[in-house]
């Protein structure tokens, strides 16, 4: 069975529904303080959702990229052996070697080229590495502010059946904590 924050959240505010048409004041603001929990949970729940997606697709853009730099390099190693063997050739001497000199120093050139392409790709894999911890990070506060949310929405279901104001109180105190954790994923 799915974890549906929202789901959960609806089936509990149709029951302090139901509870508000006995017409008791105390049940109507519990009611109503489970339709606020209800709408915060589900939106930290979405937001939950899209920092996990972006840490996901972060960290894969960053093996990508790494894997780019890993190619390049690769050229670059194999430009290196092409360099010195023409290297090589041109010292040996011969009616090519001054052909076989221009091509060593045509592969070094490119050489630099590929460290210089290479180098920007393992940049910008740590950049994207670094923005998929920043989307976890933000992913793990969000998380436990939605499960303050939902034990908020609990206790209030149990104010409810036993009309006791503790209950109440204790939510609204687990529906602020679970907003200020919610901020602080952001500004943390």
């Amino acid at each position: 069975m799915t974890h549906d924050p929202a789901l959960e959240a609806h089936e509990h505010a149709e029951h302090a529904e139901h509870a508000a048409h006995e017409h008791d004041p105390f049940i109507s603001r519990v009611s109503i303080t489970i339709a606020v929990l209800a709408v915060l949970a589900a939106s930290v729940g979405s937001l939950e959702t899209v920092e996990a997606g972006g840490a996901i697709t972060s960290a894969s853009e960053a093996v990508l990229n790494q894997d780019k730099a890993t190619d390049v390099w690769g050229e670059y190693q194999a430009d290196s052996l092409k360099k010195h063997l023409y290297g090589i050739a041109a010292d040996v001497g011969g009616p090519k070697a001054a052909q076989y000199q221009g091509t060593a120093k045509e592969q070094g050139a490119k050489q630099a080229e590929l460290k210089k392409q290479a180098q920007e790709d393992e940049a910008e894999r740590d950049k994207l590495l670094a923005a998929s911890h920043v989307h976890e990070r933000h992913h793990h506060w969000l998380t436990a502010a939605a499960t303050l949310l939902e034990i908020g929405i609990a206790l209030c279901t149990v104010a409810i059946v036993t009309r006791r104001r503790t209950f109440w109180l204790s939510s609204i105190g687990l529906g602020l904590l679970g907003l200020v954790l919610g901020g602080a994923a952001y500004l943390l």
